[in-house]
């Protein structure tokens, strides 16, 4: 089956690469995954790229971001640390799953990179059809990726989506961690937030950690996974080092 509406990437000029940003276990103090971040050849920003996208390249262009991450992941021996590699993707540049997939199981096959070690994530940007993200969600996790939400509590359908489909991870939005340790509404949401995704099986993710104080308080809510510039900013084109928070403050929840 071939991907017609996407063409293998054809139709997308502009020149990018990636910029690798870690998604942490504090706890243990290893890697869980590393988020491909789309960043221009000509040293664009994430922002400047996406601005170029459109209805007539927005296929061409997800197709593009999902074999460039793969291929630089599998450059820099990314699955041998045993990290997995998060890739965004765009809900509405996927026609049908089985044939878009193509060229990214084609990536994987030639670098030799692990299926099982791709985590599919997914933000909700704008009003998309249920049905429409259910099939793909359904179809990436038969086919062996792994799913994530990303920015849940900023998007259109949020819980709704969960009652129809648990992925593996949902990765609270930085909105809700950013001065969380002053904001007790913000605590509570978040307390309730994770013992919810608990109960449910799926792995909570707290993302735009940027202060000990917000670490801190994650921690105390029992958080294991988290991503932001507190522990490691995006590399372009490699696995940046993680500052690990200093172990006081570690030792809090020890």
């Amino acid at each position: 089956m071939s991907c017609v509406g996407c063409k293998d990437g054809a139709g997308f000029d502009l020149p990018i690469t990636m910029a690798f940003q870690p998604i942490v276990n504090v706890s243990t103090q290893t890697v869980f995954a590393y988020e491909a971040l789309v960043r221009g050849k000509d040293g664009a920003g994430a922002g400047q790229v996406l601005a170029q996208i459109a209805d007539h390249n927005r296929y061409a262009f997800d197709q593009v971001c999902r074999t460039t991450a793969i291929e630089l992941a599998a450059g820099l021996d990314m699955a041998a640390t045993g990290a997995n590699l998060s890739i965004n993707f765009l809900p509405n540049a996927v026609y049908e799953p089985r044939a878009c997939i193509r060229a990214t199981l084609a990536a994987a096959m030639r670098t030799g990179f692990p299926v099982n070690k791709i985590i599919f994530e997914f933000t909700e940007s704008e009003a998309m059809d249920a049905d429409h993200i259910l099939n793909i969600l359904r179809s990436y996790r038969a086919m062996g990726f792994k799913t994530a939400i990303d920015d849940f509590g900023a998007g259109y359908a949020g819980l709704g989506l969960l009652t129809l489909f648990q992925p593996d991870i949902v990765k609270l939005d930085m909105a809700l961690i950013r001065n969380i340790d002053t904001d007790p509404v913000k605590r509570t949401i978040v307390r309730n937030t994770l013992n919810m995704l608990r109960d449910l099986g799926v792995e909570p993710v707290c993302e735009g950690v940027e202060t000990p104080a917000e670490h801190d308080v994650l921690r105390d809510l029992g958080v294991d996974l988290m991503q932001g510039y507190l522990l490691a900013r995006p590399a372009l084109e490699a696995l940046g080092l993680v500052a690990w928070p200093r172990a006081a403050s570690l030792a809090r929840t020890a």
